[in-house]
């Protein structure tokens, strides 16, 4: 998740910025917080059910993540709880989602955006999870849902255009992987599953994963678990590119199975999260990088707020 999209503060130079990072460890079902630089680390919740995507309100004081529940079984969810764990709730309840991944908080139209993996959509509510809204639609029934070229996983939003964008990976390191984006408005007398405006930003990629956008450039972000050279990285491109017209730069190398990511545009730095257990540092160009944590178990989602 992006800083610039939670909250506007003050913005110290990088280097004085701190913050706190919230961090989703997929194997220990945990939500935890702590400093940017990896210490003062707490759990603020437990016994989540394959937690895999998080997203801060500062303003309001909440933080939100999804949970993925049993791939094969209809009862992912999402919950909420205030900034130090009190407060815990459910905002779609397990069953009101099938296999919810990446979430993205559009503060200024109050909306949560996520994708759903086995579901095969791309769905979105209001904070309090009602008016429930099913904006893409690729795929129905058993058959569809062992494709995996129709599951949808990563999500993030662009209001300066008004369109949103998702992944679909595809299988393992199979080179199928897709960038898509549509518009936030449904076009007239279209469907989820008929709209007209989808476009494929970008194809044949290893495995991509989640996405951020650096609204500040127009670059949009994201991370493959795919295979080297071009998988296990952190790839960023011009988000007001045509399709076809631009190629994906690495920024980042050798992870090990990357999946979350949050940008600090103000501190020009980014956070990489993988299925390894680490968690990394690098300015946004990709130089720079470090490695903040190491063998934590299975980190799935990051976010990182100025406060």
């Amino acid at each position: 998740m992006t800083v610039l999209e939670t909250t506007q503060t003050r913005t110290p130079s990088a280097a004085v910025r701190s913050g706190r990072l919230f961090l989703l460890d997929l194997s220990g079902g945990r939500v935890l917080s702590m400093d940017s630089d990896g210490s003062k680390r707490k759990i603020i919740a437990a016994d989540c059910p394959h937690p895999d995507g998080i997203a801060v309100d500062v303003a309001a004081g909440h933080v939100y993540w999804t949970n993925m529940g049993i791939p094969s079984r209809n009862d992912g969810s999402i919950e909420r709880a205030d900034l130090d764990g009190r407060n815990r709730t459910f905002i779609i309840a397990p069953g009101g989602t099938f296999t919810p991944k990446q979430l993205h908080l559009d503060k200024a139209s109050g909306k949560l955006y996520w994708s759903d993996r086995e579901g095969m959509r791309v769905m979105r509510a209001n904070l309090d999870g009602s008016q429930i809204e099913i904006l893409v639609q690729t795929g129905e029934g058993e058959d569809d849902r062992r494709d995996q070229t129709r599951w949808c996983v990563g999500i993030t939003v662009d209001p300066e255009r008004k369109q949103f964008y998702w992944t679909q990976k595809g299988g393992d390191n199979a080179g199928v992987g897709r960038i898509l984006r549509a518009g936030i408005d449904m076009p007239q007398g279209e469907t989820a599953a008929s709209r007209s405006d989808v476009e494929v930003l970008f194809d044949s990629l290893p495995e991509p994963i989640d996405l951020e956008i650096d609204h500040s450039r127009r670059l949009l972000y994201w991370t493959d678990r795919g295979n080297p050279p071009r998988g296990n990285t952190v790839n960023r491109a011009p988000i007001d590119a045509k399709p076809g017209q631009t190629t994906p730069q690495i920024v980042v190398p050798d992870l090990m199975e990357g999946i979350g990511l949050a940008l600090d545009v103000p501190g020009n730095r980014m956070f990489v999260t993988d299925l390894a257990g680490s968690l990394y540092v690098a300015n946004l160009d990709g130089t720079d990088q470090r490695t903040l944590l190491a063998a934590q178990g299975n980190l799935t989602g990051v976010a990182y707020v100025a406060i």
